[in-house]
C-alpha cells in the first residue's frame, strides 16, 4: 500500500507541467524555434530642467504631460544558446510637439557559458537602427532648435556582455555595452523660419529652405544591474538600475551644396562657416540614471502581465534639450511566448 502511495506521488510530481520560462528574467533566453514578444505601453511624466537651451526656448521648468511611450522586444530562438532579437521604442510629447522612433536594434545574442550552478554570460551584437528615419528639426532663432523627432539619424553597432547567476527563486545579473554610432548627413533642417530677415538673406544667399549637415560619430557606454525574485509559479518581482551615457554631438560640415549668389553669398557664407565650427561640439550630451520596479502574474504558460515603473535622475550639458528635473514613467507590460 505504502509503495503504492509513493509510486502514485512520483507520477503525480512528473505529471504536473513545468513552469514556464518567466519573460521578466533579466537572464531570460528563447529555447530554439520559441519566439517571443514584449509590449510595453506606458505614461510618462516630465518637468524640463533650466539648460541654457532650456532657457533659451523659454521652457526651463516646464511640464510634459502626458508623454506617451510603446516599447516592442521580440525575438526567436535560433538554437538554445543563439537567438534573433530586435528592440524598438515609439514616444509621442505633444506638449513640445516631438514625435517618432527613439530606440531601435536588431541583432544576435549567443549564450556563451552556462555553469551546472546556474552561472551565464551573454554575448550580443545588434545594429542600431538610429538611421531609419532621418533627424528632422527647425532653427527658430538663433542657436534655437526645434526637434520634430526623436532619431539622431544615424546608424551605428551596439556590443555588449550580460551575465548574471540564479540562487533558486533569487536572480542577479548586469550588462556592459557600448554603442558606436556613424557619422553622416541624414537629417533635415529647416531654416526657412530663422526669422523673416534672416530667412530671407539666406533665401538671397542661395541656401534652401531645408539643409543638411555632416555630423560627427559618437561613441557611447551603457551599464545596468537587475534583481529579480519568482515567488511561485505565477508571481515575480522585479528591479533594476540603468546607466546611459549620450554622447556630445558635433557637426564637421555643411552637406549641403550650395550655389552662392554673388556678393550675398560672399557675405553670408562666412557666418554660416563661423557657425558650423560654433557646433562642432555642441555640447549637448547628458548621462541617465534609471531605476525601475516591476510586478508580473503568468496567467499562462504563453501569456504574462507586468506592472511597471521607472525613474530617471538625469545630468545634462548646457545645450542639451534632454535635461529634466522630473521623469517618471508607469505603465503595463504584456509577454508572449510560443
Amino acid at each position: 500500500m505504502k509503495k503504492s502511495l509513493k509510486l502514485a506521488a512520483v507520477a503525480s510530481v512528473l505529471a504536473t507541467p513545468a513552469m514556464a520560462a518567466n519573460l521578466e528574467n533579466p537572464l531570460y533566453m528563447p529555447t530554439g524555434g520559441e519566439f517571443y514578444s514584449k509590449t510595453a505601453a506606458g505614461l510618462m511624466l516630465k518637468v524640463a530642467d533650466s539648460s541654457e537651451a532650456h532657457i533659451q526656448k523659454g521652457h526651463d521648468g516646464a511640464t510634459e504631460f502626458p508623454i506617451w511611450r510603446i516599447q516592442e522586444d521580440l525575438g526567436i530562438g535560433i538554437t538554445d544558446r543563439i537567438a534573433l532579437r530586435g528592440a524598438f521604442q515609439y514616444t509621442h510629447d505633444a506638449d513640445i510637439d516631438r514625435k517618432g522612433i527613439n530606440h531601435g536594434r536588431l541583432g544576435l545574442i549567443w549564450r556563451a557559458v552556462e555553469t551546472s550552478d546556474d552561472i551565464v554570460l551573454d554575448i550580443y551584437a545588434d545594429a542600431h537602427l538610429g538611421g531609419i528615419n532621418k533627424m528632422r528639426g527647425a532653427y527658430t532663432l538663433a542657436r534655437d532648435f526645434q526637434y520634430d523627432n526623436y532619431s539622431n539619424g544615424r546608424w551605428g553597432v551596439d556590443a555588449g556582455v550580460r551575465f548574471g547567476k540564479t540562487w533558486s527563486k533569487l536572480t542577479t545579473s548586469a550588462f556592459v555595452e557600448v554603442l558606436k554610432t556613424f557619422g553622416s548627413s541624414n537629417n533635415v533642417i529647416d531654416v526657412a523660419g530663422l526669422n523673416t530677415e534672416m530667412g530671407g538673406v539666406l533665401a538671397l544667399a542661395g541656401v534652401p529652405d531645408e539643409i543638411s549637415v555632416d555630423l560627427k560619430s559618437t561613441t557611447e557606454v551603457n551599464f545596468g544591474l537587475n534583481a529579480f525574485y519568482q515567488f511561485n509559479d505565477r508571481w515575480s518581482m522585479g528591479a533594476g538600475f540603468k546607466y546611459n551615457h549620450h554622447a556630445d554631438n558635433g557637426v564637421k560640415s555643411l552637406a549641403t551644396d550650395v550655389e552662392w549668389a554673388p556678393v550675398v553669398g560672399g557675405m553670408v557664407k562666412p557666418s554660416i562657416d563661423a557657425l558650423i565650427a560654433d557646433l562642432s561640439d555642441m555640447n549637448d550630451g547628458f548621462d541617465e540614471y534609471i531605476v525601475t520596479l516591476s510586478v508580473a502574474n503568468q496567467l499562462t504558460d504563453n501569456v504574462q502581465v507586468a506592472l511597471y515603473g521607472e525613474y530617471t535622475f538625469d545630468d545634462a550639458h548646457a545645450n542639451s534639450q534632454n535635461g529634466t528635473d522630473v521623469k517618471a514613467e508607469i505603465g503595463v507590460r504584456l509577454n508572449l511566448a510560443f
